[in-house]
């Protein structure tokens, strides 16, 4: 059951507008948003955040983007957001073998050397304490440029922002993005938890 219960689309048309970006990502809109428009103005940052975050200026693809966000979130713990950045990640076209494979990309030829250090990269900097050394960066800044580096350290820090919000909400979780955590995640152990 959630902390505080989502509010229907419609209740701040300023917001459902916005959120209108969301049914191409997943096809509906998250519970999490529909619960920050008790506060407005925090749901319509957050989503014009997410637009920015998500919006591709280098060689870091939607998908990729959306596994970033994954493995993240699974390194925080976070049910919720693993099942909706798989979803997304599905909906922008990540190739089956990645899906699939997302937790052995160290060594999984579906995966380059430059999606390796980016999903190292997913891991270290949302793991307590922070786990990000020297000699990730440079691993990193091998294969990405600056401006690819912020688009990444802002997909993973969104994430580290949601995966917090919807675990401590007990963000209901959406049928569609239930559907893609079991079909996706299901052999790897994940479930609902708390968010039912």
């Amino acid at each position: 059951m959630p902390f505080v219960p989502p509010l229907p689309p419609d209740h701040d048309p300023a917001t459902r507008e916005l959120a209108a970006f969301f049914d191409a990502t997943l096809g509906f809109c998250p519970n999490s948003v529909l619960t920050m428009q008790r506060r407005p103005a925090i749901a319509r940052a957050f989503i014009q955040l997410n637009m920015a975050v998500m919006d591709n200026q280098g060689r870091v693809t939607s998908a990729l983007k959306r596994l970033v966000g994954y493995v993240a979130s699974h390194a925080a713990g976070c049910r919720y957001c693993q099942a909706h950045t798989i979803r997304a990640a599905e909906r922008y076209g990540a190739e089956q073998e990645k899906l699939a494979h997302v937790w052995e990309y160290r060594t999984h030829p579906a995966f380059d050397d430059a999606e390796r250090a980016a999903l190292d990269l997913a891991v270290a900097a949302s793991s307590i304490p922070n786990a990000v050394t020297a000699e990730l960066q440079e691993r990193v800044r091998a294969h990405w440029d600056e401006g690819e580096i912020v688009e990444l350290m802002g997909v993973i820090a969104l994430f580290g922002y949601l995966n917090r919000w919807n675990d401590s909400m007990a963000t209901t979780l959406e049928e569609g993005a239930e559907a893609s955590g079991r079909q996706w995640l299901l052999p790897d152990g994940w479930e609902r938890g708390k968010h039912r």
